[in-house]
């Protein structure tokens, strides 16, 4: 039975892959977007050459984080609180969605800025089941959300719709024309979004850091979406992993100049540091919370089995990751597979990471025995995390229970010794 329930699983899979690996306009814009990304990732390199010894001290930093993660979330938490913030430590999805919709109330209008930790809690879709009206900001988003499909990538979900694609769905959602040229599209959805912004009760972002000293979430961002997200609704809710705390401010800064080299930016537009509700203490110095920003401030620190990974010395790696999608970009697989590798979490990496976070062990199957075990997703990583350990680890489990897909051939020895836990 376990072996049928894997093969329709794998063929599911093989199925979804091969619908993007023959489409045309897909294929165009992965080749474009890949070569634009290695262009802009070289001259940000010749211009900041010390960023590859900055990415090894930040590895230091988050290996600590890892291994004192429960004395960080604590710090975190208070640390929040004490900043008349509220800090929700959400142990399972399920806790997280329903602190989220207890939060937002029942047909509020919802304005979203990237993040694939709310990918995990399959957020929109439970907002929307109480009546909410929800928004994707971010462009690449806000396409794949009127697609009703998934992200392509973790830093670029749109990476597979072509210019030519996206005038098309845009013009379905205007309804009228809109030309395949690209600042006429930007502007077109600057338009429709500005408005969104202003009627939205609650604003909702992912973080790329939080520093446990302050609770301070770092966000990254280009397109300036983010700061009115966070910065106009009433409400603030940021969604994160507990991967992403580190010790300190500074901490939370080289992780902000690392991530943002390796996705290709010699500087992003925008870095948001976010601590508490607004307040002001400009009469007689009392503070009062809710000046111009949002009056509440929540936190959700996500585990959905991330103390588990940390538990493997092979898995505790896959925490490590910035999300700056250089494996991506490298990998010799996803380009060919159209960036179907994968369902949340894509890649070599993006198979352990659906094992604990989003679809279980039989889903992680097929995405485990399409890695090529190549490394280059290692070699182009910042964080050096060694994505062909942790992919054959995972085959041998995968294998000692039985899940292994019967239509995909492969070489357990291959390459990396691993031992099981």
């Amino acid at each position: 039975m376990k072996a049928r329930e894997i093969d329709e699983i794998t063929d599911e899979y093989i199925e979804r892959m091969w619908g993007l690996m023959t489409d045309d306009f897909v294929r165009i814009a992965l080749d474009r977007a890949i070569n634009s990304y290695r262009a802009n990732r070289e001259r940000a390199f010749k211009l900041f050459p010390e960023t590859v010894e900055k990415a090894e001290k930040l590895r230091k930093v988050k290996e600590y984080s890892l291994q004192h993660i429960d004395e960080l979330i604590k710090l975190t938490r208070d640390r929040i609180e004490d900043l008349k913030g509220n800090c929700f430590i959400a142990e399972k999805v399920e806790d997280a969605v329903e602190y989220v919709k207890d939060v937002a109330g029942s047909g509020s209008v919802i304005v979203k800025s990237k993040s694939m930790t709310a990918e995990e809690l399959n957020l929109n879709e439970e907002l929307e089941s109480m009546g909410c009206q929800v928004y994707e900001t971010d462009l690449g988003e806000f396409l794949i959300q009127l697609l009703r499909a998934k992200p392509m990538h973790i830093l670029s979900p749109a990476i597979h719709v072509s210019r030519e694609k996206a005038a098309e769905i845009l013009s379905k959602k205007f309804k009228k024309h809109v030309p395949a040229e690209i600042p006429a599209m930007v502007a077109e959805v600057r338009n429709f979004l500005r408005k969104k912004y202003f009627e939205a009760n609650v604003g909702i972002s992912g973080a790329n850091a939080v520093a446990a000293e302050t609770g301070t979430v770092f966000i990254i961002e280009n397109e300036g979406n983010a700061r009115l997200v966070t910065g106009l609704p009433e409400k603030h809710v940021v969604i994160t992993g507990i991967e992403k705390i580190v010790p300190t401010l500074q901490d939370g800064m080289l992780a902000v100049e690392v991530t943002s080299r390796y996705a290709n930016y010699k500087a992003p537009s925008y870095v948001s540091l976010i601590s508490c509700p607004s307040k002001t203490g400009d009469i007689e110095k009392t503070i009062v919370h809710g000046a111009h920003g949002p009056r509440e401030y929540h936190v959700v620190l996500l585990n959905n089995n991330r103390k588990e990974i940390i538990k493997s010395d092979v898995y505790r790696q896959a925490l490590l990751c910035l999300r700056c999608g250089a494996c991506l970009y490298e990998c010799g697989v996803y380009p060919v597979t159209a960036g179907s590798f994968g369902y949340v979490y894509m890649g070599g990496l993006g198979a352990l990471l659906t094992r604990y976070l989003v679809g279980g062990i039989k889903a992680s199957a097929p995405i485990a025995f399409t890695c090529t075990l190549c490394g280059r997703c290692k070699e182009f990583c910042p964080m050096k995390i060694d994505t062909p350990q942790i992919v054959l680890r995972l085959r041998r489990e995968l294998k000692a229970r039985g899940l292994v897909p019967s239509r995909i051939i492969f070489n357990l020895e291959k390459e990396v010794e691993v031992k099981l836990d």
